[in-house]
């Protein structure tokens, strides 16, 4: 890693000292050149096309679903490192981190939280699946490498199969580069920063590095255990996050995707409140100390001939967990004990399918996909046990899209899934309906309703056991969810208006327990229901602003086997915006988002209030000339210590912190 860190910064000093007047003139004019096709396109575009909602090519006003467009250039604005940061002042959504630069513990990998629903988001990159047993890395993916994220809020399941209960994220990658660049970032906190993008329009390479050295009570938990009594603290420390791939385009049929990812970070928890102890524990005694790794690799193949398109996928990620235990779950002291486990998840698979045009007024898609998922959890100095568990997935489906006149269109889908070769017989199969309606009040002015079935099927580590403290549950059932969505779109003047009316009910979400006397968490189904409003506008103004804010409503609750109740979760009211600015050499953009009446929900006890919580960011971009640019961007403005985590432990987000970049483009 340290080889490759110092190569890219080589790279990046050697370009910035050796560029030369002249090879400045010829980015110069490969920019202006690159630039003049793209005048008339405004820096927020009003009606982007759709792909995902409906697996076709559609203006986003043609669409009828809630749908949420962030582009290159929106997320360049943004300041946003990667697509967690991209994601996480979407109207409607909810990004949980466990620490900045949103790093994961392990298998508790951060989740994105859509409409109240924090188990219910499917996560594609290039609308191939990612996730391993329902987690995702997407904080590893660098912002400089996405072209566009498209998110469909509501149930996608009918098209995309299990996870896509509250919706669908599409992460699509650039496919080459238009222009070369190297950067490198320093800031506060120890931060670094280094990319490097290469390649033409066919192929390109990329490469970075993220660092965070160092911040302390990151978070806050209380203990209840047999022997222990209190809380904790938890600090954070040698953050790193590294991502190498290329980008292949072969042809205009076939094109090549390769990325492996690569995060490391320590957390050590200290105790910092006594209550009761029949073990001698005192404050300023470390509780525990642990580093989580992953090594995630994603390959993709893609093939496109009018109205055929097929894609495989391979998938795998090892995740490992290690550090010293000073106390255990049930409150002993375990002066000499060490914790160590890991995982390893593979899922390959392909997804193809076939568009007809039948007559002038429909268009009908039918495909198929297989995945075949295997997870094993693997041998330790620490752990002698050893599991490998596998399972194929089969989907068919199908989607009759009926133009019954020009301003009427209704949209039919279905979808069977199966499962074979689960161990213990344990396999499951779904059928999923959906139906849309859209009515065009003109050609940028649309109402549409939907209603459309999902599910989730119980993934390996709750149904054999991903660590010592989760107790596995091979009888768990698949979740299953109906969601109801009326909703509006308006693109015209310079403006486009969003509203969505939404209803979700969910059957058999699949919840994480604590249970106090086995000091470990079981799994069970219980269900959740919500029932909100969305309304939102992004605006193209004059004088080189651009505005966006976005307000949603809702009631997520839910009721499990712990809870004879509907229980309060997460937050009712999110105020989302941003302002960007760009005016010859500036581009300088504020984003936010504030959520409010919010609560956090103990897995066995009632809810409680918490305060709301403001994210905010602002980024300023100066460009002397085309060849170079320098960007600072700094995070949590007003310098909050909000708490960001909507379970019974506190995770804070990190104090004002900047980051100064320098970028040089050929």
């Amino acid at each position: 890693m340290k080889k490759k860190k110092y190569l890219c910064m080589v790279i990046a000093c050697a370009l910035a000292a050796g560029a030369t007047t002249g090879f400045a003139a010829e980015a110069q004019q490969k920019i202006t050149a690159e630039q003049k096709t793209k005048d008339t396109i405004d820096e927020y575009a009003l009606d982007e096309v759709v792909v995902t909602a409906t697996r076709s090519e559609k203006k986003d006003t043609d669409v009828p679903a809630a749908t949420i467009v962030i582009t290159a250039k929106q997320i360049k604005a943004s300041g946003a490192k990667n697509a967690a940061e991209a994601l996480s002042k979407v109207n409607g959504l909810v990004y949980k981190s466990f620490g900045p630069m949103a790093a994961s513990m392990g298998s508790m990998i951060n989740e994105i939280n859509i409409r109240g629903n924090g188990n219910g988001t499917l996560v594609l990159i290039n609308g191939n699946p990612v996730s391993w047993r329902g987690k995702y890395n997407i904080d590893a993916i660098p912002a400089e490498s996405i072209e566009r994220i498209e998110i469909v809020k509501g149930g996608g399941s009918v098209l995309y199969g299990s996870d896509a209960m509250g919706g669908t994220v599409n992460i699509i990658t650039k496919k080459g580069v238009a222009l070369n660049q190297v950067s490198t970032g320093f800031g506060n906190y120890g931060q670094q920063a280094y990319n490097m993008n290469v390649g033409d329009e066919n192929f390109s390479v990329n490469y970075n590095l993220d660092k965070w050295r160092k911040l302390d009570g990151i978070s806050e938990a209380d203990v209840d255990s047999v022997k222990f009594n209190g809380s904790t603290r938890t600090d954070i420390k040698d953050i790193e996050k590294e991502n190498i791939g290329f980008n292949w385009k072969i042809n205009d049929h076939w094109d090549v995707l390769y990325n492996n990812y690569q995060t490391k970070a320590t957390y050590n928890r200290y105790v910092d409140r006594v209550d009761h102890t029949t073990s001698g524990i005192s404050n300023g005694d470390m509780f525990n100390g642990r580093t989580y790794t992953t090594d995630q690799h994603v390959s993709q193949i893609h093939f496109h001939d009018g109205d055929w398109k097929a894609s495989g996928y391979f998938n795998t990620g090892t995740v490992e967990s290690y550090g010293p235990t000073y106390i255990s779950s049930t409150g002993a002291k375990t002066p000499n004990g060490w914790y160590n486990t890991r995982e390893k998840n593979i899922t390959y698979g392909i997804d193809a399918q076939k568009s007809w045009r039948i007559g002038d007024k429909v268009t009908a898609i039918f495909g198929m996909d297989l995945q075949r998922e295997n997870y094993q959890y693997l041998y330790t100095p620490q752990n002698t046990m050893y599991k490998d568990y596998f399972r194929n997935n089969w989907g068919i489906f199908g989607q009759w899209e009926q133009a019954f006149d020009k301003n009427n269109t209704g949209i039919f889908s279905a979808r069977e899934t199966w499962t074979s070769a689960a161990a213990g017989d344990n396999n499951y199969n779904n059928f999923s309906m959906a139906g849309q309606f859209i009515h065009k009040l003109d050609k940028s002015n649309s109402v549409y309703m939907s209603i459309g079935q999902s599910f989730i099927m119980p993934t390996f580590a709750q149904m054999y056991g991903a660590s010592d403290t989760a107790i596995p549950n091979p009888g768990l059932k698949p979740q299953t969810g109906i969601n109801y969505e009326i909703g509006w779109k308006k693109n015209a003047d310079r403006h486009n208006w969003k509203a969505a009316l939404f209803h979700t009910d969910i059957k058999d979400n699949i919840s994480a327990i604590w249970n106090k006397n086995k000091a470990a968490y079981t799994y069970s189904n219980e269900d959740f229901k919500n029932t909100g409003v969305e309304l939102s506008c992004d605006i193209t103004g004059e004088k080189g602003f651009s505005y966006n804010w976005g307000v949603t409503w809702q009631d997520p609750q839910s009721k499990s086997t712990k809870k004879d109740y509907w229980d309060r979760m997460f937050g009712r009211l999110q105020l989302t915006g941003g302002v960007t600015y760009k005016k010859e050499k500036w581009l300088s953009s504020i984003t936010g988002s504030y959520l409010s009446g919010r609560v956090q929900t103990p897995s066995s006890e009632h809810s409680f209030a918490t305060k709301p919580y403001f994210l905010t960011t602002l980024n300023t971009t100066y460009s002397p000339n085309a060849a170079n640019e320098i960007t600072l961007t700094i995070d949590n403005v007003l310098n909050r210590e909000d708490n960001l985590s909507h379970s019974s432990s506190t995770y804070y987000s990190a104090p004002i912190n900047y980051m100064l970049k320098y970028t040089y483009k050929f």
